[in-house]
């Protein structure tokens, strides 16, 4: 089980690897994403807009900013400054504005500390601003606070637990993680899971979310990225080849 949705094209390499090792892979995200309500984002006293310029980290950032601008009844101006920590980021920015006739600035590595993003902040240091987060997040904000960037973070959505329903079947061999809110939502839905029993092995991409299988006191069978498997995907492939040589 992939934790994760469905991949929109048929092109994803899971399936590859399903066909390759004659497997069946079932995408179900463990956690989901709910947007706050006008009423609770007001208990920040932050108004969208008193800002010129925003800060996007991800797709449901750029879902909820525009949300509430439209629920709040705000106009988002023409001459609104938009930041992207990626190019897919910007390119996404596409499903609200007129891409062509924003200004718009992205970095590489999907990072606040990318050179080629920084420098696009830098060249608007005067503009104030929004920067919409999850609860949850991570990001690390050093780099604005050093170089003195006026900017006002604020959470517009949560992640939660996606609870399996009673009748929902959990009967996997092999679960993928790509968040810690994901191992304790399987903690929460699961909390007599027994991986030694049932015989579950658990892969995980990042550093926080395999630390995470470790604290709820889980095996991690195998981790991504390295140097050698740079990708979930690749990761999966390697540990399906080495179980099938066993």
């Amino acid at each position: 089980m992939v934790s994760q949705p469905k991949p929109t094209t048929p092109k994803s390499p899971y399936y590859d690897i399903a066909e390759k090792h004659g497997v069946e892979i079932i995408f179900r995200p463990f956690i989901k994403v709910e947007g706050l309500s006008i009423k609770d984002f007001r208990q920040f006293k932050i108004n969208p807009a008193d800002f010129t310029a925003v800060i996007f980290t991800g797709r449901h950032a750029v879902d909820n900013y525009f949300r509430l601008c439209e629920e709040m009844r705000i106009s988002v101006p023409d001459t609104m400054k938009y930041f992207c920590t990626s190019e897919s980021i910007a390119l996404y920015l596409q499903k609200y504005i007129v891409y062509r006739k924003r200004k718009i600035f992205f970095g590489k590595t999907g990072k606040l500390d990318d050179p080629q993003l920084l420098a696009g902040i830098l060249k608007n240091k005067d503009e104030k601003f929004l920067f919409p987060i999850s609860d949850v997040h991570k990001d690390n904000m050093s780099v604005l606070d050093e170089n003195g960037i006026n900017y006002e973070k604020v959470v517009m959505y949560r992640t939660v637990s996606n609870d399996f329903t009673p009748d929902e079947p959990f009967d996997y061999d092999l679960l993928l993680f790509f968040s810690p809110a994901g191992i304790d939502s399987l903690v929460k839905n699961f909390p007599n899971f027994n991986q030694e029993k049932e015989g579950v092995y658990i892969g995980t991409y990042g550093a926080p979310t395999a630390k995470a299988v470790t604290d709820h006191g889980l095996r991690l069978d195998y981790s991504a990225p390295t140097p050698e498997y740079p990708s979930m995907p690749a990761a999966l492939d390697a540990f399906l080849t080495a179980q099938a040589e066993k």
